[in-house]
């Protein structure tokens, strides 16, 4: 397939990263791309894809080699995520969720005694998932229900988590809990649970119209037993851990966004230079051709803003407005690039055998998971009209 993205130099990577994003790249064509049919007709991620994630150190890109991780910065994950995404969506999320969601609460909040315990098992063969959603508290993250109770030297935990991405997978969960419902959000704390705690348990598993090789799980925890060293952060500080860890996976769903709306440019591109009506290939048309240029300039300024947003945060700036802003600009980018290739297909773009159909059903999630784009758009407003 030709890439007409790799076609445009990228000069803001460095000889480091263009190395790095190109291994990926190469990679998710030769091993993920021929499993993406069957792993999505499946709704299962395939295991020995999942142990090369490992092989490949794009599990722990972050952890200090000193943890047996690649040392890496985060826009190092950012790339990865890109680039995984631009095969398979599922595999985009994968690798976000464990390196911007997880990694990054163990390294930002855990003590050296939770460090020494986790980061080498993440960065070896240990994945991840990130508990925080409920029935009643989405947008509304601070209202959730899940209750610890200290008895002892263990917190004993009830209550039930919805949408939690790499479930089946995981074996260590950052699971948010409220240790007294009147304190509001100053009684929620983050723990660190493993999959074999007593009274833990893994339910439910979402029949999803995209993603559908990442497993997305119900949690369940009755009276489940939860050593007090397994605190993660201070008790009563998890809203901080919630919050300045979702900030920096917003930029990674902006990658992921960026990765499944290049995906698809790349096969909506070929297609229009091979199919021919009238006697040539459609690209001639000027409908066409304006329609692919609108589309790969909104495309290219999404992938800026998330990579600015990265940089930002690689650079210890504040980056709240923009990764809110690529989140927001690159899910709505991906949404109308996928329905758009969706077209240039014609009726082979509402079959399964091509594949614009699955990037399309990939795309939505972008505007739902890790803040609607409602919730975007209000983060961004609050610190617009705030430095005016």
């Amino acid at each position: 397939m030709s890439d007409w993205s790799a076609q445009s130099p990228l000069t803001c990577l460095s000889d480091e990263e263009q190395m790095f994003r190109d291994s990926v790249r190469e990679f998710a064509q030769a091993k993920i791309r021929p499993l993406v049919h069957s792993m999505d007709e499946a709704g299962k991620f395939d295991s020995a894809l999942l142990r090369q994630f490992f092989d490949m150190h794009l599990m722990g890109i972050e952890i200090p080699e000193s943890y047996g991780g690649a040392g890496c910065g985060f826009f190092m994950s950012i790339l990865a995520v890109e680039e995984l995404s631009r095969v398979d969506a599922s595999a985009g999320i994968i690798v976000d969720v464990q390196n911007t969601l997880v990694n990054n609460a163990l390294l930002r909040w855990g003590n050296e005694d939770q460090k020494k315990r986790y980061l080498a098992r993440m960065a070896s063969g240990t994945l991840g998932a990130y508990a925080l959603s409920e029935a009643g508290s989405g947008s509304d993250a601070f209202a959730l229900q899940t209750r610890a109770e200290l008895k002892g030297k263990r917190y004993i935990l009830n209550g039930q988590k919805l949408w939690i991405t790499n479930a089946v997978e995981a074996e260590v969960f950052i699971l948010f809990a409220t240790v007294d419902p009147a304190l509001g959000y100053k009684g929620i704390t983050a723990f660190i649970i493993e999959k074999s705690f007593p009274g833990f348990q893994v339910g439910k598993k979402e029949d999803k119209l995209g993603i559908r090789a990442s497993s997305t799980c119900e949690l369940i925890l009755e009276n489940c037993e939860v050593p007090c060293e397994n605190v993660l952060g201070d008790v009563g500080k998890g809203y901080k851990v919630s919050i300045e860890t979702l900030n920096e996976g917003r930029i990674g769903i902006g990658a992921q966004m960026v990765g499944v709306a290049s995906g698809s440019l790349d096969y909506g591109v070929q297609y229009v230079k091979e199919r021919e009506q009238f006697g040539q290939p459609i690209a001639r048309f000027q409908a066409i051709q304006f329609q692919v240029a609108e589309l790969a300039t909104q495309l290219e300024a999404a992938r800026l803003l998330t990579y600015n947003a990265a940089r930002l945060k690689d650079a210890h700036l504040p980056f709240v407005k923009e990764a809110a802003m690529a989140k927001y600009f690159s899910s709505h980018v991906a949404e109308k690039v996928t329905s758009q290739v969706v077209e240039l297909f014609g009726g082979y773009g509402y079959t399964k055998d091509y594949p614009a159909e699955k990037y399309f059903r990939d795309s939505k999630i972008g505007k739902i998971y890790e803040g609607t784009s409602f919730m975007q758009l209000q983060t961004i407003a609050k610190l617009v009209l705030g430095e005016r």
